[in-house]
C-alpha cells in the first residue's frame, strides 16, 4: 500500500497533463508505457502521455556503440525534449544512463529491479558450454565479450546491435549460433520463452544498472521529483546506487569491459564487480559489502580496491586505444 501525501494529489492536478519522453523501440516503450501505468493508478486525475523519440543511438546500427559515444547517444535527445518543456520526464534502463548525470538533470526515482541476469538464447543450443568451436556469438557489450573470450576462447565473438526484436531476427536468420540479451528486457516483452538459459552472476556479472528502471527529469522540478517519488524501490535504489558509484569512479563506459552487481541480503549490501581486458586475458575482480546506506561509498571503495590490483592499467590502455 502506497501513501501518497495531500501534495502528491494537489502537484498532480496543478499539472493536469504529465509528458513521458522515450525512446520508440518496442522495450523502450513497455517501459513508458508501465511507468504511465503506475501514475495514472496513482493519480487519476493526471492525464500522462508519452512522446516517442529515434535517438541518435538508435539510427547508427552499424558500428559498435563504444566507437560512436557510448550510452549518452540513447538520452540526449530525451532530454533535450525535457530542456524544452516538450516533455517532463524520461524512462530509461538503468544501465543506458550515464554515470555522471548532465547539468541540470537528475534521476528522481529508480524502479524495482527485474531480473537482472544476463541471456542465453539460442534456437540449437541449451548453453554457452553446448556451443562448438568457432561458433559465432553476437553481444554488444564489451563487458560480454571479455567474460566469454576468458571462459570459451574458442567462441567467435560478433558484435550486434539493434532492438530486441532485429536481434532476435538476426539469430533467426542464422546470422548466429546463438546471442546474449538481458534477461530483463526479454521477459518485459513478453519473450521470457526465447531464453535457452540463465548465466548466474558467477557466471556473467551483469551490467551496472542492468535490470533497473530510472525516471529523469530537470533537477529545478521539485514537484516532479515528489510526483514520481512512490515508484522510488528503495533496495533497488541502494543496489544501483553502488554500482554506479564504482562506476563512475573506474570512469566506466562502454568503452570499458566491466560488471558490477549488487544485492541485499539480511540487510547487507553486497557488491561485487570486475574489470578485464577487451580479449579476457585478464580479469581483476573484488567485493565488499556494508550498510545499504553507504552505498555510494561501497562502490567508491570497491573501485578503489580494482584500482589497487591493477585495473587502471588495463583502463589506461583502453583509453589509448580510443
Amino acid at each position: 500500500m502506497i501513501f501518497l501525501s495531500n501534495s502528491s494529489h494537489t502537484i498532480a492536478s496543478k499539472l493536469g497533463t504529465l509528458t513521458i519522453a522515450s525512446r520508440e523501440s518496442a522495450l523502450a516503450m513497455w517501459q513508458a508505457e508501465y511507468i504511465q501505468q503506475r501514475l495514472r493508478q496513482l493519480y487519476p486525475e493526471l492525464e500522462v502521455r508519452i512522446l516517442g523519440m529515434t535517438t541518435k543511438g538508435d539510427q547508427i546500427l552499424d558500428m559498435p556503440l563504444s566507437k560512436i559515444g557510448g550510452k549518452g547517444l540513447f538520452i540526449k535527445e530525451l532530454e533535450q525534449a525535457m530542456s524544452e518543456g516538450r516533455a517532463d520526464i524520461a524512462v530509461h534502463s538503468m544501465k543506458d544512463v550515464t554515470m555522471t548525470m548532465p547539468e541540470g538533470f537528475c534521476l528522481a526515482a529508480i524502479g524495482e529491479r527485474e531480473d537482472p541476469r544476463d541471456a542465453f538464447v539460442s534456437n540449437q543450443f541449451k548453453s554457452l558450454a553446448d556451443l562448438p568451436q568457432g561458433s559465432i556469438v553476437g553481444t554488444s557489450s564489451m563487458r560480454r565479450q571479455s567474460v566469454l573470450l576468458a571462459r570459451f576462447p574458442h567462441l567467435n565473438i560478433k558484435a550486434l546491435r539493434g532492438n530486441v526484436g532485429t536481434r532476435l531476427k538476426k539469430l533467426d536468420e542464422g546470422q548466429f549460433s546463438a546471442i546474449i540479451l538481458a534477461a530483463a528486457g526479454l521477459k518485459r516483452l513478453g519473450l521470457g520463452d526465447r531464453i535457452a538459459s540463465l548465466l548466474s552472476p558467477e557466471q556473467s556479472l551483469p551490467a551496472v544498472g542492468q535490470g533497473a528502471l530510472g525516471i529523469e527529469c530537470r533537477s529545478d522540478r521539485a514537484d516532479l521529483i515528489e510526483l514520481v517519488q512512490p515508484l522510488n524501490h528503495p533496495v533497488t535504489a541502494h543496489c544501483v546506487s553502488a554500482e554506479r558509484a564504482m562506476s563512475r569512479t573506474l570512469e566506466g563506459s562502454c568503452q570499458v569491459p566491466l560488471g558490477g552487481f549488487a544485492e541485499i541480503v539480511d540487510g547487507v549490501l553486497k557488491l561485487r564487480g570486475f574489470v578485464a581486458k577487451p580479449d579476457g586475458s585478464q580479469i581483476i575482480e573484488a567485493a565488499v559489502q556494508g550498510l545499504p546506506e553507504e552505498a555510494e561509498i561501497l562502490g567508491t571503495n570497491l573501485a578503489e580496491q580494482l584500482l589497487a590490483q591493477g585495473a587502471g592499467e588495463i583502463l589506461a590502455a583502453l583509453a589509448l586505444d580510443h
